[in-house]
C-alpha cells in the first residue's frame, strides 16, 4: 500500500487568513473555547470543545498530510468519554487555546480563531472545502492569505514562544 489509508478519514482543504487583531469581529452567537494538545512525537492531538452553555466534548484526532503544505489533510477523529480523556490527557504534550467565532455564509462555515497565551494577538480565518470564499464574505479584512506558511499551523503554533508569534505577525506588519 502507497501513502496513508483514507478509509476513516475527513478529508480537509483548508485555506487560512491572518486578521488584524484590532478589527472587530462581526456579531457571533457560535463561540466556542478550544484547548488543542498536541502529543508530543506523534500527529496526534487531543481537543477539548466547551461551548457557551458550558457543554464539553472532547476528542482525539490524527491527522495527515496529503501533499507538501499544510492545505490537504486526511483527518480521523474519536470522541473519547471521561475515562478515555484523562488517560490520554496525560501524555507529554505542546497545549494550545484558542476562542472560535463560527460565522455562516450560506451554506458555508468561516471559523475564526482568536489565540492566547504565547500566541495571543494572533487571529486567523479558516476556511474549509469552499474555494470561491473569502473572509471579506464574512464582513473580516485580511491581512494576508497563510494557508502554506507553516509556522502558523496548530502543531507550530503550541510549540511557538512569544518571541517567535510576535516576529510572524511584525512581517505582517501587525
Amino acid at each position: 500500500m502507497s501513502g496513508p489509508s483514507l478509509k476513516y478519514a475527513t478529508m480537509e482543504r483548508e485555506r487560512r487568513w491572518l486578521l488584524d487583531p484590532a478589527a472587530p469581529l462581526p456579531e457571533c452567537d457560535d463561540v466556542v473555547d478550544i484547548v488543542d494538545r498536541y502529543v508530543l512525537g506523534s500527529r496526534l492531538r487531543l481537543r477539548e470543545v466547551t461551548a457557551g452553555d458550558g457543554t464539553v466534548v472532547r476528542k482525539l484526532g490524527h491527522k495527515v498530510r496529503l501533499g507538501d503544505g499544510p492545505r490537504e489533510v486526511a483527518c480521523t477523529n474519536f470522541y473519547l468519554d471521561d475515562g478515555e480523556w484523562e488517560l490520554l490527557a496525560g501524555l507529554p504534550s505542546r497545549e494550545l487555546r484558542k476562542r472560535r467565532h463560527r460565522l455562516r455564509v450560506g451554506g458555508q462555515v468561516v471559523a475564526v480563531d482568536v489565540f492566547a497565551g504565547a500566541a495571543a494577538g494572533l487571529v486567523l480565518a479558516e476556511i474549509d472545502g469552499a474555494p470561491d470564499l473569502s473572509p471579506a464574505d464574512a464582513g473580516l479584512e485580511s491581512v494576508a492569505e497563510v494557508t502554506a506558511d507553516e509556522r502558523l499551523t496548530g502543531g507550530a503554533l503550541a510549540g511557538a514562544d512569544r518571541a517567535e508569534v510576535l516576529e510572524v505577525l511584525a512581517e505582517h506588519g501587525l
